[in-house]
C-alpha cells in the first residue's frame, strides 16, 4: 500500500478525496490535516462517523513527509505552492488540486499573484489524463485541471485541427453551486441562487487563459476564446456548451469516436448529454452536431469529481502504474 496524504480536507473536494481513498486498494489514506487541524475527520464531515476514524493534524510538510510517499492539496491558490516545494524537496510525489501549477509562470502571475516556486512551475504536468497521460507518468508534481477546463478542453481539442482560422470559439459554461467551495457568499447563498441563474466573470474569468493556453501548447493554436460561465441552482455537476465555425464538414461523432475510443471515462453520446447522468462519477460525457460549417459540442462532468477529486486520484493511478480505473467511481447518482 502506497501511504498517502491529503492537506486541506474540510472543503467538498477534500471530502470527495477521503471517501475515493478510503476504499482504493492501493492507496493507504495515513494522514489528513487542515489550516487548524484538531478532531476527528467525522468532526469535519459528519457523513464519515462510523466510517472513518482519522485524526485532524494541523498540516505540517515535514510531518507529511515523514509518513506519506504522496500528498494530494485541496488548498487555495498561493498557500498550495508552499507546501508542494516543502513536500518535493523531501522526495514527496504531489497531485496539487489548486491552480498553482497549472499555468506557465507569467501566465499565472498575471491572473492569480506571484509565484513562489519558479522551478517546480516548470516541472509541472498538467492533469488531464486523455491528452498527458505519458508524462503524468513520469511526473513527481501533476497539477490537476479545474472543472471548467476539464469539460471545455476535452469537448474542444478534438475538433482544434478542424477550426476555421481566426473564427472566435465560443464556451457557455454552467456550474453547480458546490463548485463555488464552501465559504459563503452573497452569490451563493441560497436566497440568492435559488430558482436563479446567471453569468460570473464573463469574458475575463481566469480559467480561460488557462484552457487557451492548453489549447496552444498542444497544438500550437491561439484562437480567439470567449468563456462565459454561469452559475445553476444544483449541487453539483457542469454542462459545457462550446460553438465553432469549421473549415470544411466534417462527421463529430467519427472525430470523437476515434479519438477516445480506448480512453475509459470519455463516452460519446449520440443524444444531447446532461449532468445527472455523470454525478458521482468520473465520466466525462460529450456530444457534437454540426449543420454545414457550424459546431455544436457539450460536454457533462461532476464538478467536484472529474474536475478535481476522481480525476486527481486517476491522476495518481497514473503517476504510480497502475490501472486508471482503480478505486474511481463510475455509477451516477441517478436515482
Amino acid at each position: 500500500m502506497v501511504p498517502v496524504a491529503i492537506i486541506g480536507a474540510s472543503g467538498y473536494t477534500g471530502l470527495e478525496l477521503v471517501k475515493i481513498l478510503l476504499s482504493h486498494p492501493k492507496f493507504e489514506l495515513v494522514y489528513v490535516g487542515t489550516s487548524e487541524g484538531g478532531g476527528n475527520i467525522a468532526d469535519l464531515h459528519p457523513s464519515l462517523s462510523k466510517v472513518a476514524d482519522i485524526s485532524v493534524k494541523s498540516a505540517d510538510a515535514d510531518e507529511v513527509a515523514d509518513v506519506a510517499e504522496l500528498a494530494f492539496l485541496a488548498l487555495p491558490h498561493k498557500t498550495a505552492m508552499d507546501f508542494a516545494s516543502k513536500l518535493l524537496e523531501r522526495g514527496v510525489k504531489v497531485v496539487d488540486l489548486s491552480a498553482d501549477y497549472r499555468l506557465k509562470q507569467e501566465t499565472y502571475e498575471e491572473h492569480y499573484c506571484a509565484h513562489k516556486d519558479g522551478k517546480n512551475i516548470k516541472e509541472a504536468v498538467y492533469g488531464l489524463p486523455e491528452f498527458y497521460r505519458a508524462k503524468i507518468k513520469e511526473s513527481s508534481l501533476v497539477a490537476n485541471p479545474g472543472c471548467y477546463p476539464t469539460a471545455s478542453l476535452l469537448g474542444l481539442l478534438p475538433f482544434i485541427p478542424y477550426v476555421k482560422e481566426d473564427a472566435p470559439i465560443f464556451i457557455d459554461a454552467k456550474s453547480g453551486v458546490s463548485g463555488a467551495g464552501k465559504k459563503l457568499s452573497p452569490t451563493t447563498h441560497y436566497v440568492n441562487i435559488n430558482e436563479n441563474i446567471f453569468a460570473y466573470n464573463p469574458i475575463t474569468h481566469r480559467h480561460a487563459p488557462e484552457i487557451a493556453e492548453k489549447i496552444d501548447e498542444l497544438f500550437l493554436v491561439q484562437p480567439q476564446l470567449n468563456f462565459v460561465p454561469h452559475l445553476i441552482p444544483v449541487t453539483r455537476g457542469m454542462l459545457c456548451s462550446v460553438y465553432m465555425q469549421l473549415e470544411k464538414e466534417i462527421e463529430p461523432f467519427e472525430v470523437l469516436e476515434e479519438l477516445y475510443k480506448d480512453e475509459p471515462f470519455v463516452r460519446v453520446k449520440k443524444v444531447p448529454v446532461d449532468i445527472k447522468s455523470v454525478a458521482g462519477t468520473n465520466f466525462c460525457d460529450i456530444y457534437a452536431v454540426r449543420e454545414g460549417k457550424s459546431l455544436f459540442v457539450s460536454a457533462a462532468i461532476d464538478n467536484l469529481l472529474r474536475g478535481a477529486s476522481s480525476q486527481a486520484v486517476v491522476n495518481a493511478n497514473i503517476m504510480y502504474g497502475f490501472e486508471e480505473e482503480l478505486g474511481i467511481p463510475k455509477i451516477a447518482y441517478v436515482p
